[in-house]
């Protein structure tokens, strides 16, 4: 019997959202032994999730055939279960990509046996999770008053082109963009404050800035016409539905856990002023982690005197895709996907509307680790964001999947396979 090893397909390198098959070989038969996956973020904090495994007869342990056994971060058939179920050292971190053109760097030892301790190490291996794929161009944009990265896939296009604006928190995340991109769409992440030269605060925002987005992709020699798509999560999505009602150009539109009414900052275009939701604190729940369940805060945006936040999505001409979670914490977002939903079908559209049971507020590409609780910059303090480990990497696999598919639908105007990844 040789020395235990790791084998990985694919070796060296993935793509973060592709799958990685793990496998060990060498072990002695029936061996048990505990598989560790660790990473360390840009910011320094150190994130982990361990299975316990048994090899077969034959000294092999492959995960897409060998279910981890109880007593780990995850048990059962989890072949990715080492990536969906890190978990940070220190509580309250948020697993998170800021700069896409370097990788996340995966460690995965093969520790002796299931104890409460770290066993022997057997066998250890390195492998880089990409975000950045071959040739995509990453081109940071700044056009006018625009604040954005724009990825483009590799070749001439035309390229069904897509923006996409984030939740609250300010800056710039291009992670989600990036990822688009190796699937073959032109894709623009949207910063709107507290970036660069940006308002620094989210106290109102005006409708033009995006509009001069819109304009920007519609223009682009490599984006396909006639229209582009928009893709917002959070706050980022009740600015995609204001975008439909209100701009030009836009064919497709998919939110992610985001309120039908504005949320937290008045909204501007032209002539017309969107308040925003109203909200009360009162209803807040505090437990003793000193978290917060902000959950019923937020006011029903159908009741007065919240209706005059609602966003006039009935004069949208897109296409829509709601995507929201039953295990949000944030605010009741399967009941905002639904009544959006209504609203356009009384006028006659077609909207369509998944929801997720057991998710939590932030849907990522797949593999991200569902986040517990953050800080959370409106609310200034920490809150719970919703979701069961596994369920809610289930939903993140699947929404990534139909989100591509709807892109597809609508602005290609027919199916087509996914590109073949790195």
């Amino acid at each position: 019997m040789g020395a235990p090893r790791v084998r990985l397909v694919p070796g060296g390198r993935s793509l973060w959202d592709e799958p990685l098959g793990l496998a060990v070989e060498g072990l002695g038969p029936r061996q048990e032994v505990t598989l560790r996956a660790a990473l360390q973020d840009e910011a320094g904090e150190d994130f982990e999730a361990c299975g316990r495994y048994r090899a077969d007869e034959r000294g092999e342990l492959e995960l897409s055939r060998a279910p981890a056994l109880p007593g780990g971060s995850f048990s059962g058939l989890e072949p990715m279960g080492l990536l969906w179920a890190l978990r940070p050292r220190r509580p309250f971190r948020r697993l998170l990509k800021r700069d896409v053109r370097s990788p996340f760097r995966l460690r995965l030892d093969v520790l002796e046996g299931h104890g409460p301790l770290p066993g022997r190490l057997l066998a250890r291996a390195e492998h880089e999770r990409c975000f950045l794929g071959p040739g995509v161009a990453r081109l940071p944009l700044r056009h006018g008053r625009l604040r954005a990265t724009l990825f483009l896939p590799p070749g001439s296009g035309p390229f069904p082109g897509i923006i996409e604006i984030y939740g609250f928190g300010g800056g710039l995340l291009e992670h989600r963009a990036c990822l688009l991109a190796n699937h073959g769409f032109a894709a623009l992440a949207l910063a709107y404050y507290g970036y660069e030269d940006l308002q620094k605060d989210a106290k109102e925002f005006h409708l033009e800035y995006f509009e001069e987005a819109v304009n920007y992709m519609l223009q682009h020699p490599q984006v396909k016409g006639p229209g582009i798509g928009l893709l917002g999560m959070s706050k980022g999505g009740d600015l995609c539905m204001s975008m439909a009602s209100f701009l030009k150009g836009i064919a497709a539109v998919v939110t992610i856990n985001a309120c039908l009414g504005n949320t937290a900052s008045w909204l501007h275009y032209k002539d017309i002023s969107i308040p925003p939701v109203g909200f009360n604190f009162k209803r807040m729940k505090i437990y003793k982690s000193r978290v917060a369940d902000v959950k019923n805060v937020l006011n029903n945006p159908l009741n007065e005197p919240d209706r005059q936040s609602l966003i006039p999505l009935e004069k949208a001409k897109s296409h829509f895709l709601f995507i929201a979670s039953k295990d949000d914490k944030i605010w009741n977002s399967e009941f905002f996907a639904i009544e959006a939903t209504k609203l356009l079908q009384a006028h006659g559209k077609k909207p369509e509307i998944i929801c997720y049971s057991g998710a939590g507020h932030y849907i990522e590409p797949p593999f991200f680790p569902v986040c517990e609780a953050t800080m959370h910059s409106f609310v200034n303090r920490l809150v719970f964001w919703g979701g069961e480990p596994k369920a809610h990497s289930e939903a993140q696999v699947d929404a990534w999947q139909c989100i591509q598919a709807f892109f597809s639908k609508h602005l290609n105007g027919k199916e087509y396979p996914i590109p073949s990844k790195l």
